[in-house]
């Protein structure tokens, strides 16, 4: 039996949504792998691209936790446009997710003038997180509107 998958616009951009916090998650890894530089490159706090120049714990360890929940992001949203099995509290990490992720794109507003001028990278990096929490809240309206499961 062949089934085929029919998608809304919110699923749709939840979708893309699932598929940018993946990418971004992926990144992240990459930056583990490609070392100091990298993590300066991602802007990560000077901390963090400390422990990468010392070879201490803390860049890999913090650079895994926030790949891992990246993609804890992206297996929400395949799962609540039905793309894998419903996860366990799907509606709460919905929202809380959206509530995030526009945060997230919201507070970096202030950064964007820097001494050096305009921060290009933080005003990229903000529009996407913004639109991923625009993507998320999309998603979880339809999600709640026609209490969608996995099937």
């Amino acid at each position: 039996m062949e089934r085929t998958l029919n998608f809304s616009v919110n699923s749709k951009l939840l979708i893309s949504a699932g598929i940018i916090a993946s990418a971004s998650a992926i990144w992240h890894l990459l930056c583990i792998v490609g070392g100091p530089s990298w993590f300066a490159f991602a802007r990560a706090p000077q901390s963090i691209v400390d422990s990468a120049v010392q070879g201490t714990l803390l860049a890999p360890i913090g650079t895994i936790i926030v790949a891992v929940l990246m993609f804890a992001c992206s297996a929400f949203a395949f799962s609540a446009v039905g793309i894998i099995r419903k996860l366990p509290l799907l509606r709460p990490a919905l929202i809380t997710i959206a509530i995030l992720c526009s945060l997230r794109g919201l507070i970096a507003i202030p950064t964007f003038v820097t001494p050096a001028g305009l921060d290009s990278w933080q005003i990229v990096a903000s529009t996407i997180w913004f639109y991923v929490g625009i993507c998320f809240i999309a998603g979880s309206i339809e999600h709640y509107r026609f209490g969608k499961s996995s099937t």
